[in-house]
């Protein structure tokens, strides 16, 4: 970051921590007093910005301690799934005031899934009286950056092109920020727990398989969202798998949740998704336990290219399929194939159902106060 002069820039300072008081903003801006208090002046006025409290002193009179307002408003975010979904209203520091979840076939198209949710959040929001920030979707397929819409989504039919941000944004007059489930699940799981790590990656196996990649603190989504797409990388030796993108052997088609859903139906044990092979694990079944072992390491094999090539300080594996079989099998594979250089200081890691809901949050927090934003919004102000 530049040295900051805007007030946008200050915020961000506050924000993150870095500078809480006028002392310490003065000395990383170089901005007089005077410029500096009319600053922080317009960032209180419009509810940005609180001061209060003071810092411990070493001497002298004890300095204010500014901090952003993260109570004036709040988030709305979902995470659609194949089958579930759930929605969330937070404030700007994405602690949960409300909740709503419960079964959804995104099959069924976008808008009676959106419609839904568009409920839930109505229903949140009748029990608080702040203004909504932002809207945060999580969705189980390719996201173009910047854009409220998937494409080409293989297990969303009726979703392509569809304009998610304007249909929610006109219900609740926020902007709406879309992206990949997986990508939200890393963003999330790196907010949450591994704000330390030079690179994460988190593989989403549920019905389909993708992964999340956080370089450097940011969301890798590489050139118009492909980025971790690992679910349509092709594997040796399986011609018959005939994947919903259309091809033959993609790793989704061969160890992902709907597939060993249809092995299993096959075996006399009916079974409809990711969710329905994961409580047939949790119960015992064996044949569901040698089908996760054997998708594990056949995740594991893709896996371990990745890895060598991302070099990850942490591998978190999450989705329906995030249990002990499974990952026994990504780590016996994985540790295998990669070389000892990628992994020696890796960490594999089960992350249960995933950190969708609080990924979208973060999107939409840094999207909306991030300085530029800060900026123009209090350009706008009368």
């Amino acid at each position: 970051m530049t040295t900051p002069t805007s007030a946008g820039e200050l915020l961000w300072l506050v924000r993150t921590g870095q500078a809480t008081t006028r002392k310490a903003l003065r000395a990383r801006s170089g901005l007089s007093r005077t410029t500096l208090t009319a600053r922080l002046d317009r960032l209180q006025a419009a509810g940005l910005l609180v001061e209060g409290g003071q810092e411990d002193s070493t001497g002298g009179r004890p300095a204010h301690r500014l901090r952003f307002d993260d109570q004036h408003a709040v988030v709305l975010a979902a995470s659609v799934d194949t089958m579930h979904a759930e929605a969330a209203l937070t404030d700007l520091a994405g602690r949960r005031l409300d909740h709503r979840a419960g079964a959804l076939r995104v099959a069924d198209g976008p808008e009676p899934v959106l419609g839904r949710i568009a409920e839930w959040f109505e229903t949140m929001l009748a029990e608080v009286g702040r203004p909504v920030c932002g809207v945060g979707i999580s969705v189980p397929g390719p996201v173009e950056p910047g854009r409220g819409r998937v494409t080409q989504p293989p297990i969303m039919p009726g979703w392509d092109g569809y304009p998610i941000d304007a249909f929610l944004g006109a219900r609740f007059g926020a902007p709406v920020l879309v992206d990949n489930d997986a990508n939200l699940m890393a963003l999330g799981e790196y907010r949450a727990r591994y704000p330390d790590t030079a690179a994460l990656v988190v593989v989403k196996a549920s019905t389909g398989i993708g992964a999340g990649l956080v370089i450097g603190g940011e969301v890798y989504r590489g050139v118009d969202g492909g980025a971790g797409d690992i679910g349509h990388v092709r594997l040796p030796g399986h011609p018959d798998a005939r994947c919903l993108c259309g091809s033959l052997g993609c790793l989704a088609a061969v160890a992902g949740g709907g597939a060993l859903a249809a092995r299993l139906t096959e075996l006399g044990l009916p079974t409809t998704s990711g969710s329905g092979v994961r409580e047939r694990i949790l119960a015992g079944e064996p044949a569901a336990v040698r089908l996760a072992e054997a998708a594990g390491r056949q995740v594991g094999e893709v896996l371990a290219t990745l890895v060598c090539v991302v070099n990850p300080g942490v591998l978190v594996i999450a989705g329906d399929l995030a249990e002990p079989h499974f990952v026994a099998g990504v780590r016996e594979v994985l540790y295998q194939r990669a070389l000892p250089r990628s992994t020696q200081n890796l960490r594999v890691e089960i992350g249960g159902r995933g950190e969708a809901l609080g990924g979208a949050v973060a999107m939409v927090v840094e999207a909306e106060f991030a300085p530029a934003a800060v900026d123009r919004r209090l350009e706008a102000r009368p």
